[in-house]
């Protein structure tokens, strides 16, 4: 466990085991590289401050006594680019990439936030938390070996002004911490086998989490899906010997008498494709199907430590997709919950179908909105890459408000258009809509099957297929779940209740 300071102690004297400073590009030497006297080693390195640029230099490597230097037991000089496009997001970025040297140091300490001034401090300090707590990330719970370990990161120190908020500073270190966790969290459950992690072992870990933080919790069996017309959840279901589940979850953090906010995720703990059967290749990854349920429990997980003062239910439908003479089959028939009714022409467009229960339950609500994530769509990959969110829906309100959550969090989302004219592609010949639509559009179509079951509330899906897991790691964590978008959603619901100055 990470534990997390404010000081304002000189960088020279703070006796840690790593001092991590940065340097703009052309070599201007950011807060701290001229108090430890390391201005000219960076420029001897042939370095000039260029975003990606590391110099490490270890207390051996020091010349001079100790009033030359510093206190530490060695410093990281990080370049950051040019000055002026240096904003809370590069901050938050290049801390996190040298958060994976920072762990081999054990405490580590940081200026960063001084190269931002007092007017963004508190942002500022957050986000370097953040930066090196989700940077230090790692996933070891299979390692029965050391070899790879390269240590952990046992304490932050961030460093700032003696007139900045030192409270505000401290508070926005705990806000931090909270959301480091439960992306960690999120990441861990996206990172977990498939085997280890099916519908009911999901269920477990919600309701463990939801019993410690204080938040209601029911888990739908079987039994009860059917009972309460949830056929696209047991539907894709069908196939796999571990059964579905629903998991609903309430946190009543604001007044009795306010609609709650409304949110659900895609939680398929594996996806095959069922008989439209997935390749090889396109099955390796795909314990991370539920990186929007897992995205869900982080939030509100998040939102409950943080006290938010906002009503949120979740719904977030569990299911396996796998082939066997039991599976739904291409033709089928399902009816969802409200009975609208939907032709499954591709089981390996399963997400949607449990997305469309859950969607339904949770517009008998009544709530103010419904947002919802899911790895949904190839296509929203092939609009938007791996690294941006897509969002879609009925209110453009909604959309805006996640899209600066986003931004204030570094988490892009750009706003893709439900196309009125789309619409007639997912029209069934014999059943109210069809699963899949055409080759072109395919996140818009699919968004349009969501929107059948949302009703009159304004709603907005958020297609994280592509940030939701990382290939080969980022700069904010290694290869794995990226717990996108927790730190979002934490942010929108923050903004809703009033937690924060837009």
């Amino acid at each position: 466990m990470t534990t997390y300071a404010f000081s304002t102690e000189s960088p020279a004297d703070l006796d840690a085991g790593l001092l991590i400073l940065p340097v703009f590009e052309g070599g201007e030497p950011g807060p701290g590289v001229r108090e430890t006297g390391l201005r000219d080693a960076f420029a001897a390195a042939k370095l000039t401050g260029k975003k990606g640029e590391t110099l490490l230099v270890t207390a051996r490597e020091r010349s001079g006594a100790r009033d030359r230097g510093f206190a530490a037991g060695a410093a990281l000089l990080v370049g950051v680019g040019p000055k002026a496009e240096f904003d809370i997001t590069a901050l938050r970025r290049a801390l996190g990439r040298a958060a994976g040297t920072a762990r081999r140091f054990g405490s580590v300490a940081t200026t960063f936030p001084l190269a931002l001034g007092a007017r963004q401090a508190t942002e500022a300090v957050q986000a370097a938390a953040e930066g090196l707590g989700l940077g230090a990330y790692r996933f070891r719970r299979y390692k029965t070996t050391s070899k790879d370990d390269d240590g952990a990161l046992g304490s932050v120190t961030i460093l700032g002004s003696a007139k900045w908020d030192a409270r505000a500073a401290r508070d926005a270190l705990a806000r931090a911490d909270v959301l480091v966790d439960a992306v960690a969290w999120a990441r861990d459950l996206v990172n977990t086998p498939a085997g280890d992690l099916p519908p009911a072992e999901i269920a477990r870990a919600a309701k463990a989490m939801a019993k410690e933080q204080g938040i209601t919790c029911k888990i739908w069996n079987e039994t009860q899906l059917a009972q309460g017309g949830f056929g696209g959840i047991l539907g894709v279901g069908k196939g796999s010997v571990n059964p579905p589940r629903m998991i609903e979850l309430t946190y009543r953090g604001g007044s009795a008498k306010t609609a709650p906010i409304a949110l659900t995720g895609k939680g398929i703990a594996f996806d095959s494709g069922g008989l439209s059967l997935k390749d090889a290749a396109g099955m390796e990854t795909m314990k991370m199907d539920m990186g929007g349920a897992a995205s869900i429990l982080g939030t509100m997980k998040a939102i409950a430590r943080l006290k938010v003062k906002v009503n949120v239910i979740a719904a977030i439908p569990c299911s396996e997709n796998m082939p066997s003479g039991s599976a739904q089959k291409p033709g089928d028939v399902i009816k969802h919950r409200g009975g609208k009714t939907s032709e499954v022409l591709n089981t390996d467009a399963e997400g949607r179908l449990v997305l469309a229960d859950a969607l339904a339950y949770l517009a008998e609500q009544d709530p103010v909105c419904i947002v919802d994530t899911a790895t949904l769509t190839g296509a929203c990959m092939v609009a938007l890459g791996t690294d941006v969110g897509g969002a879609i829906g009925t209110s453009d309100e909604v959309a805006d408000e996640l899209i600066r959550a986003g931004e204030a969090t570094g988490e892009p989302i750009w706003q893709l258009p439900l196309f009125a004219d789309y619409r007639a592609l997912i029209d069934s010949k014999v059943a109210d809509i069809k699963n899949i639509g055409k080759r072109y559009g395919g996140a818009i179509t699919a968004s349009w099957f969501l929107a059948e079951f949302v009703g009159e509330t304004p709603w907005v899906h958020l297609d994280i297929a592509g940030p939701a897991f990382s290939e080969h790691g980022n700069d904010l964590g290694p290869a794995g779940g990226t717990g996108m978008p927790v730190r979002t959603l934490v942010r929108f619901l923050q903004d809703r209740a009033g937690a924060r100055k837009r």
